[in-house]
């Protein structure tokens, strides 16, 4: 079997569930799904850029492209923090919540974000995500 080892920091957002940031496995490296919240809040409703809810959950300010863009800050920190980078991306997939809403501004995000490494990429729309966030990658990178 090969080396394995389970990567978990407090630079990153703390996973909602029993699992690891990252996953190292020979030189891939394996990242849990990655929302847009910040570092150090607990509070999964409130700690989300561009996401305020009233107290029945509904919107009160959306802005996705803020999500978009602590997303991929997100993603970032926890490649450093597993020895990796985001020039070794090699995959992401993209989970949103409304793909006409919100593929536009992730599109243009996302292109400025890779317009130098270009990992393979897929883009699904689903139904919704376990916190209010409207969009979680789920990326493979190399470790050199």
């Amino acid at each position: 079997m090969a080396d394995q080892t389970r990567i978990s920091t407090n630079k990153a957002p703390k996973p909602v569930g029993l699992y690891p940031h990252a996953r190292r496995v020979g030189n891939l490296l394996f990242l849990s799904g990655v929302g847009p919240r910040v570092a150090g809040s607990d509070d999964i409703d409130s700690g989300v850029p561009g996401l305020k809810l009233d107290k029945n959950g509904n919107f009160i300010e959306f802005d996705f492209e803020a999500q978009c863009r602590n997303v991929f800050e997100n993603v970032k920190t926890i490649l450093e923090e597993s020895g990796s980078s985001w020039e070794n991306l090699v995959d992401v997939t993209v989970f949103l919540v409304n793909m006409k809403r919100d593929f536009h501004v992730y599109n243009r995000v996302y292109a400025e974000y890779f317009k130098d490494n270009q990992p393979c990429r897929t883009t699904v729309e689903i139904n919704s995500l376990p916190t209010p966030i409207a969009i979680e990658l789920k990326c493979i990178a190399t470790i050199d």
